[in-house]
């Protein structure tokens, strides 16, 4: 919120938004072990830096919750959950807008309990500096190092220290320099380099807006200066240009633009871009916004790019430097925090999102998961939620990505359950691992540039698993069913029902099944003479899931079919077996 002290008397309004538009934004999130008092701290910056409405203060001081034992529990204007008021603790993320006379801010008011690790990982993925606290009665909890450790993986280049409860420690020098040493150790001990310590008193406002009469033997910058001064990190802004198509502008004929934001670099009028995944080269033609043209445009700046060849893109595209393209893989490493009750596990199939393209990846191997407490790294066969793991993905079609390290726009996704739509996962790109495909510049040239017809390999190759056939009893909703789970899985699956279909050209049809490599859910009886007819279609990889002998459950007949499934897939051997009891 700005105050009237900031507008100048004879400063007319269009001045004014002209001014407060240029101003810099600084994202920061804060972090801190359980009643380390962050959300006091943040209400508290609120309230001195005039950013809080005369209502939301009433509100507070009127409320039957007040844990501090003075007029105002600055927490409060941070803590707007029920259950957070009720539990004197932050859950969910709180963001907060404020601005002063030199920079606006967006806080990230994350929850410090280990169980909400993924509300921090959520909340600090955008910042720019992280304000991690300190109770300079405890010191450093377990809590801190996973705080600090996080801060890292997400790369937040710029970390503050703030030792927080000065006024229980009688403002004490000796203890203030001994937490800022022992902080600045595990800081070094993660790669951040930008360290500053801060002693404040969140209740008392010591040192948070306002300096500090009883803590005289401190000469550094308040909390609220380091954020007004310090510098945002090169580390934040790429210089390769990264536009990702959100959507294409035709309103006539006349028309045709793309709309995006750019994720880093720069670009103007004349300069040469590089569209992925078709290779096209061209140049930019205008920079266009709801109201006028750009000569620049610059990293999170949503723009309208025209262009000056017709060239096929849409969303989910990227427009890049030429000189400085991204990687270019469906293979690749990343770090994920899971978000989701239901653990992530391998040879499970996912929807990745990444730059606004949706593509099918799976977990195929876990190389590691992190114990945040101690950053010991320890084997998996999965991860649950709140664990954080390097995990291998291969991707149904090839990634144009950066590193997280180089480029957070492009080197990040979140990963999504194809069955219920949630956001399950978010993952930082870390390494680039050999494509299982060919990859180079020419084939992404035309789309003649293979010849022949697709073989059965590269089918299999693409869908990540060979044809095969499963013949299952045609009951109510058991075909459906399995046709649904292996569809989840990631697999390609048609049902196949037998009435639907004249016998003369069911083979036909079944056999052009099988060449496009896809898993035939057969619902209906099948003779030994239909057998013959397809066995060579399918290699052989036919399998009833029921018998005359025996009446399984629709669990086990899923179950059953599941697991012969997943010995289809291509990271496993053939499979050609052809069996009437299959355990």
């Amino acid at each position: 919120m700005l105050t009237a002290a900031e507008l100048e008397p004879r400063e007319d309004f269009a001045s004014f938004l002209e001014r407060d538009l240029n101003k810099e934004l600084l994202r920061f999130t804060t972090a801190g072990s359980v009643d380390d008092g962050k959300s006091t701290l943040i209400g508290r910056l609120l309230h001195d830096a005039k950013a809080v409405y005369e209502d939301q203060l009433a509100s507070v001081k009127m409320s039957r919750i007040n844990r501090s034992g003075r007029a105002i529990d600055f927490s409060l204007l941070t803590d707007g959950l029920r259950a957070e008021r009720e539990q004197g603790i932050t859950i969910d993320v709180a963001y907060r807008y404020f601005s002063t006379a030199r920079r606006k801010f967006i806080i990230a008011d994350t929850p410090g309990h280990e169980q909400y690790t993924r509300n921090m990982a959520t909340g600090a993925s955008n910042a720019a500096l992280a304000v991690i606290l300190v109770d300079g009665t405890k010191g450093l909890l377990p809590q801190t190092r996973r705080h600090a450790y996080i801060s890292a993986l997400l790369g937040i280049p710029s970390v503050v220290a703030a030792v927080n409860k000065m006024d229980l420690v009688n403002y004490s020098e000796e203890r203030f320099l001994e937490l800022k040493q022992d902080f600045r150790e595990l800081a070094r001990s993660f790669g951040i380099e930008s360290v500053v310590s801060i002693p404040i008193s969140a209740l008392e406002g010591d040192n948070v807006v306002a300096r500090s009469e009883k803590m005289l033997w401190y000469k550094g910058a308040t909390l609220m200066e380091h954020l007004e001064t310090v510098e945002i990190p090169a580390a934040l802004r790429s210089e390769e240009f990264r536009f990702p198509v959100q959507s294409v502008i035709r309103p006539d004929a006349t028309f045709r633009g793309f709309a995006g934001r750019v994720a880093s670099g720069t670009i103007r009028p004349g300069d040469s871009v590089l569209a992925l995944p078709s290779r096209r080269r061209t140049k930019v033609k205008a920079i266009v916004t709801y109201d006028s043209e750009l000569e620049v445009a610059a990293p999170q700046q949503s723009v309208v790019l025209r262009l000056e060849d017709e060239i096929d893109l849409s969303r989910g595209d990227l427009l890049v430097s030429p000189d400085a393209p991204p990687s270019v893989s469906d293979r690749f490493a990343a770090t994920v925090v899971w978000l989701d009750a239901q653990p992530l596990h391998l040879n499970r199939t996912y929807l990745v999102k990444h730059c606004g393209r949706l593509i099918r990846a799976e977990a195929s191997r876990i190389r590691f998961r992190v114990n945040v407490n101690d950053s010991t790294e320890h084997p998996a066969e999965r991860v649950e939620m709140n664990e954080i793991a390097l995990v291998e993905f291969a991707a149904s079609t090839p990634l144009f990505f950066d590193r997280y390290e180089q480029n957070r726009a492009t080197g990040s996704f979140i990963l999504i359950d194809p069955l219920s739509n949630a956001t399950v996962g978010a993952a930082m790109i870390r390494e680039e691992l050999a494509s299982s495909v060919e990859l180079s510049p020419e084939r992404f040239t035309s789309a003649e540039a293979a010849t022949g017809r697709i073989t059965n390999q590269e089918r299999a190759k693409r869908h990540r698993h060979v044809a095969g056939m499963f013949v299952i009893p045609s009951g109510p909703n058991v075909a459906e069913r399995f046709e649904r789970t292996l569809f989840a899985r990631g697999f390609e699956a048609f049902l196949f029902r037998k009435e639907e279909f004249p016998a003369s050209v069911r083979p036909a049809v079944l056999s052009a099944l099988s060449s496009a490599g896809i898993l035939v859910i057969y619902a209906g009886d099948l003779t030994p003479e239909e057998v013959g007819e397809i066995e060579t279609a399918f290699e052989g990889r036919i399998f009833l899931l029921h018998s005359a002998e025996s009446s399984p459950t629709a669990d086990e007949i899923v179950h059953r079919g599941l697991t012969i499934a997943e010995g289809l897939r291509v990271a496993n051997n053939f499979v050609k077996r052809h069996t009437t009891d299959h355990d």
